[in-house]
């Protein structure tokens, strides 16, 4: 997980800051919620292999538009963040699956409202973020799933066995 955290410190994202995140969404749910509870959740979902691959991809994508390696279309796509490109939302979906539907609905909300790191990152001047902004977005709507699945609190339903 090391190379992942590196990474996403060469592009300017700490853990710390998707956890920001992640309390954001779930403190108004789960009032004995803290900080370190979604650190926690966040490295955890950060230990996936289906989410490095996502990062390293995504990652990978942004820093070539940046050095504009991509082919063309490609790089006036990236450049531009297109947004009928959709292939970046289309990435971290797969990351906000991991933990269930409330993943899914969360990162809507993320891709909209773009708080805290993911404004930074939606920011034209501070380099692409064209993947690196929606993956964590999609990162921290997993975390965020991940603590209201453990949530002790939440009501559990008795099931038939058959």
């Amino acid at each position: 997980m090391s190379t992942i955290n590196e990474m996403l410190l060469n592009r300017g994202v700490t853990v710390e800051g998707i956890a920001e995140i992640v309390f954001l969404l779930q403190s108004p749910y789960n009032p004995v919620l803290t900080l370190e509870h979604c650190i926690e959740s966040v490295q955890a979902v950060l230990q996936k292999r289906e989410v490095q691959y996502a990062l390293f991809t995504g990652i990978a994508l942004d820093e070539l538009a940046e050095q504009k390696k991509l082919p063309l279309p490609l790089q006036q796509i990236l450049q531009k963040d297109e947004p009928l490109y959709g292939v970046d939302e289309t990435l971290a979906l797969s990351i906000t699956h991991v933990y269930g539907m409330i993943g899914l609905t969360s990162f809507g909300y993320l891709d909209k409202l773009k708080p805290l790191i993911l404004q930074k990152l939606n920011n034209k001047n501070n380099g692409i973020h064209v993947f690196l902004d929606d993956l964590v977005a999609g990162i921290a709507a997993a975390a965020s799933a991940r603590i209201a699945h453990n949530d002790p609190s939440a009501k559990r339903y008795d099931l038939p066995s058959f």
